[in-house]
């Protein structure tokens, strides 16, 4: 028998018995993207927002600026709050519409 599939099928025996590991592997999905967020934020440097909702991290919010450089808003803002409120109710809008 030639001594490399030797190796083989003995690597596969090994690891075919082998326990199965309780490690858990790290998900970057699972990683929060905002770690701080900008709270004064005027909306004139805007170009678009990004929201991201994911189970683990909390509601996030993605600036991309005018100068193309991307920053974390806090949700709180005041602006945000009523351009979200306006968005939901324009899709609710948009719903019964149809």
């Amino acid at each position: 028998m030639d001594v490399k599939l030797l190796a083989v099928v003995a690597a596969l025996t090994v690891l075919s018995h082998a326990p199965p590991s309780q490690a858990k592997p790290i998900s970057l999905g699972e990683r929060c993207y905002c770690s701080s967020t900008v709270k004064g934020l005027p909306r004139g440097i805007i170009r678009e927002l990004r929201f991201i909702h994911t189970p683990n991290c909390p509601f996030q919010v993605i600036a991309k600026l005018k100068s193309s450089k991307e920053v974390c808003v806090n949700p709180e803002i005041p602006w945000l709050q009523q351009y979200l409120r306006n968005a939901i109710n324009k899709m609710k809008r948009s719903k019964r519409g149809n």
